[in-house]
C-alpha cells in the first residue's frame, strides 16, 4: 500500500494550515485507499485572531498546533526523509507562506524551513512526487527555482511575479485546475487562492491526489 506524507504548518488559515484544505486532502487520499502521516517542523508561529485578522500577541507552536489537524498522530519533521514516503503533500493556508518560510513577507527573496526544505529535496532527488496546494507553491517555487519547477496558484498576479522571481515558471489555472510539472514530478492546484467554496477545493485536491495516484501505483 502507498504511504504518503502530509506537511503541515499549524491549525486555521491565517496563521496555520487551511482547515478545509487540509481535510479535503486527507478525505481523497482516504478514499483512494493511500495511508498518509501528518508531519510539522517544531517551530513556533504567531497566532492570528481568526475573526479579526490580526495577531493577539500569543505564540504557538506550529507541530502542536498541526496535531489539532491529524488528531494527535504527527511526526516531527526533522525525524523525517524525503525517501520515507511514497509522495509528499502541502495543503495552503497562510503557515505555508509564515510557519514554513517567510514568503508572505519577503516574496521572491524568502527564506524556507531547513527541514522543510531538506525533505522537499530529498523527495525531488529520489524520484518521489510532490502535490502543492494553494500558496504552498510559492514555497515549491523557491526549493525548486534553480531548476526552473512549473507550478500555479491560479490568477493572482502579484503571488505570481514572486514566483517567477525565484527562477519558477508560474502557470495560471482555474480553481480547479491543475499544473503538473512532469520533468520535476511537482503537481499543483490553486485551492482557495482561486476557490469560492469547499466543493471547488475538495474538486481541484481530489484531482491532485488522483493525478499523483497514478505516479505511485
Amino acid at each position: 500500500m502507498a504511504k504518503v506524507g502530509v506537511i503541515l504548518s499549524g491549525c486555521g488559515v491565517f496563521d496555520g494550515s487551511e482547515i478545509q484544505e487540509a481535510s479535503a486532502l486527507l478525505i481523497a487520499l482516504a478514499q483512494r485507499g493511500i495511508e498518509y502521516r501528518c508531519m510539522a517542523p517544531d517551530v513556533e508561529l504567531a497566532v492570528v485572531d481568526h475573526i479579526t485578522g490580526k495577531e493577539t500577541g500569543e505564540r504557538r507552536n506550529v507541530l502542536v498546533e498541526s496535531a489539532r489537524i491529524s488528531r494527535g498522530e504527527i511526526d516531527n519533521l526533522k525525524d523525517v526523509k524525503g525517501t520515507d514516503f511514497d509522495a509528499f503533500f502541502l495543503p495552503g493556508g497562510f503557515g505555508a507562506a509564515k510557519n514554513l518560510s517567510s514568503f508572505a513577507s519577503q516574496g521572491a527573496d524568502c527564506s524556507v524551513n531547513p527541514e522543510v526544505e531538506r525533505v522537499l529535496k530529498e523527495a525531488n532527488d529520489a524520484g518521489r512526487p510532490i502535490g502543492l496546494m494553494c500558496i504552498a507553491p510559492a514555497l515549491g517555487a523557491k526549493v525548486f527555482g534553480d531548476k526552473h519547477v512549473k507550478v500555479t496558484i491560479g490568477r493572482d498576479a502579484g503571488t505570481a511575479e514572486a514566483i517567477n522571481a525565484t527562477g519558477a515558471v508560474h502557470v495560471e489555472a482555474e480553481a480547479t485546475g491543475l499544473v503538473v510539472d512532469e520533468a520535476m514530478n511537482v503537481v499543483s492546484t490553486p485551492a482557495y487562492m482561486e476557490a469560492t467554496n469547499p466543493a471547488q477545493v475538495f474538486e481541484g485536491i481530489s484531482a491532485l491526489v488522483e493525478n499523483i495516484a497514478g505516479r505511485i501505483g
